[in-house]
């Protein structure tokens, strides 16, 4: 498992029914979200349609902006809006043929793209 002070060390595992699913966190937040897969619980409700609920409570924000109009993912290239992250990184390969436009988000949402 390693010790605290290692990169990577992820003391909190995932034991559902008693079994282990191999999924390990370094923070006990992250095991409590992953265990939501589990169970089904979506904690997490939307209170401007009421017909919405989520695991995550990020994925609400993401929701609520369906109900705000909030686009601040903006395309470097042409600067459309985009409410999504993900949204945004399609949109950027509509710029290229050959392969994916580089993505403008940050290193932690750069897999969304496949880029990182």
């Amino acid at each position: 498992m390693g010790s605290p002070s290692s990169p990577g060390f992820k003391p909190y595992e995932c034991v559902e029914c008693g079994k282990k699913c191999g999924k390990s966190f370094s923070q006990s937040d992250s095991l409590r979200s992953h265990q939501r897969t589990h169970t089904g619980e979506k904690p997490y409700k939307c209170i401007e349609c009421g017909k919405k609920s989520f695991r995550q409570s990020d994925s609400l924000r993401s929701h609520q902006r369906t109900h705000t109009g909030e686009k601040p993912y903006k395309c470097i290239e042409c600067g459309e809006s985009l409410s999504q992250s993900g949204s945004l990184c399609s949109h950027q390969r509509t710029h290229t043929e050959e392969k994916p436009a580089p993505c403008s988000l940050s290193t932690m949402n750069r897999s969304l793209c496949g880029l990182g």
